[in-house]
C-alpha cells in the first residue's frame, strides 16, 4: 500500500465528503482495497502496543487529506483493542480478522449523558440471567454507531463494588433490542457517522464478556491510553494540511509590494506553528514508541502528544484562516474545513483538561 497514492485517492474528495455530511463509504472502500485496516488494526496475541508507530504515520498522512477518513481508521482501531488486550476466545479472534479486513466496522460504547469525562459514573447495567448476560442502558456521541456491525459495550455488573463495578462486552449489533439513533449532528468530521446506541434486554452469551468481570473500566482506561496516539496523529495531519496552505497562500498573494510571507506579522505565526508541529510530532513518536515497547509510561506520553499536537492543531487552523483573510472563512475553503475537524481532537478520548490531570497524577506520585 503506498501511503501518498491512498492520501490522493482521499483528498480528491474531502471537500465533498463534508459538503455531504453523512457517512464516506467510498473511503472506507478505498481502506479495503488497499488493505489499510490491517494497519491499524493489531494482530491477536500481539503485545499490547503493537503498530503504534505504523498506525499512527498513516493516521497523520490521512488526516492531512481527510479528517473523516483518518477516524474511520481510529475508531476500527480503538474497536479492536479491547479484544487485543484481554485473552481472545474462539468467539473473539474471527471477530478480529474481520476488522483487519474492514468486513466488519466496530464501535466503542463508553460514553453516557451522565458518563464523559468520568467514565465510572455509566449507568448501563449487564445482569445474570443464567449463563446469559442481559443489557439494559443508553449510550451517546458514538462514532460509527449506525454503520456497525460489532460494538465493545462497558456496563456496571456490581454496582457494590465500587472497584470493579464495570465490565466490558463485545456485542453484535444485529441482536434483539439493540437500536441506533438519533444520529448526532456535528460541525467537523462530517464523514463519520456518529450515534446513539440503546440496549434493552439485550441478550448475550457468556463469551460476550472481554476479559474478567469487572475488568472494564481498566480495559476503557489501557484502551484509551492507546487510542490516544491515533488523535494526535490525526491532529499533527490537520496541522500540517492547514500550515501548507496557509504558507503557499502566503507565497503567492502580494500586499504593499511583495508576498505576504514576506511580512513578518504573518510569517511569524507560521512559523511558531511549524516548530509546534514538529515538537508534536517528536513526542508522538516518542509515546508510539514506548506504546509499542509496552513501556510503563506509555500512557503519559500518550497524554502528553495528545494534548500537545491537539492544542496545536487548533491554533495552527486558526493562524491558517487568518493567514487567507476573507477567503479563509468562506464556508467552502479547505482551512475552515480544517479549523472544524482540528477542533475535535481537544475532547475526543479525553479532552485537554483530561490529558492534564493525567500527566499531574504523574507528576504528583
Amino acid at each position: 500500500m503506498s501511503t501518498d497514492g491512498l492520501a490522493r485517492q482521499l483528498a480528491s474528495r474531502a471537500r465533498e465528503v463534508d459538503a455531504e455530511g453523512v457517512y464516506a463509504r467510498a473511503s472506507r472502500e478505498v481502506f479495503q482495497r488497499e488493505g489499510a485496516f490491517a494497519t491499524v488494526v493489531p494482530d491477536s496475541g500481539s503485545p499490547p502496543g503493537l503498530g503504534a508507530v505504523s498506525s499512527s504515520i498513516l493516521i497523520e498522512e490521512v488526516a492531512r487529506a481527510c479528517g473523516s477518513s483518518a477516524l474511520m481508521l481510529m475508531i476500527q482501531r480503538l474497536g479492536a483493542l479491547p479484544l487485543v488486550l484481554t485473552d481472545l476466545t474462539e468467539r473473539h479472534e474471527p471477530v478480529l480478522d474481520r476488522l483487519r479486513s474492514g468486513e466488519w466496522t466496530p464501535c466503542f460504547a463508553l460514553t453516557e449523558r451522565s458518563a464523559g469525562s468520568d467514565p465510572s459514573q455509566l449507568k448501563t447495567q449487564a445482569r445474570r440471567d443464567a449463563d446469559d448476560w442481559v443489557i439494559d442502558g443508553h449510550k451517546q456521541w458514538i462514532s460509527n454507531a449506525p454503520e456497525a456491525d460489532v460494538v465493545v459495550v462497558f456496563a456496571v455488573t456490581d454496582p457494590n463494588d465500587a472497584a470493579r463495578r464495570i465490565s466490558a462486552f463485545l456485542v453484535e449489533t444485529d441482536r434483539p433490542g439493540l437500536s441506533v439513533g438519533p444520529v448526532h449532528r456535528t460541525s467537523g468530521l462530517r464523514g463519520m457517522s456518529v450515534g446513539q446506541m440503546a440496549f434493552d434486554g439485550v441478550r448475550v452469551g457468556p463469551d460476550a464478556l472481554l476479559g474478567d468481570q469487572g475488568d472494564g473500566l481498566k480495559l476503557a482506561l489501557r484502551t484509551l491510553d492507546l487510542s490516544r496516539l491515533g488523535v494526535a496523529a490525526q491532529a499533527i495531519g490537520l496541522a500540517k494540511a492547514a500550515l501548507d496552505s496557509a504558507a503557499s497562500h502566503a507565497r503567492e498573494r502580494r500586499q504593499f509590494g511583495k508576498p505576504l510571507i514576506a511580512h513578518a506579522g504573518l510569517a511569524f505565526p507560521l512559523a511558531d506553528r511549524y516548530a509546534h508541529i514538529a515538537a508534536a510530532r517528536t513526542l508522538l513518536i516518542e509515546a508510539a514508541t514506548r506504546a509499542d515497547r509496552g513501556a510503563a509510561d506509555a500512557g503519559l506520553h500518550a497524554s502528553m502528544a495528545k494534548l500537545v499536537a491537539s492544542e496545536a492543531a487548533v491554533s495552527t487552523t486558526q493562524a491558517a484562516i487568518q493567514a487567507h483573510g476573507a477567503a479563509g472563512y468562506d464556508a467552502d475553503s479547505d482551512v475552515q474545513r480544517y479549523a472544524r475537524d482540528a477542533r475535535a481532537t481537544t475532547i475526543y478520548e479525553g479532552t485537554s483538561e483530561i490529558q492534564r490531570m493525567v500527566i499531574a497524577r504523574w507528576l504528583a506520585a
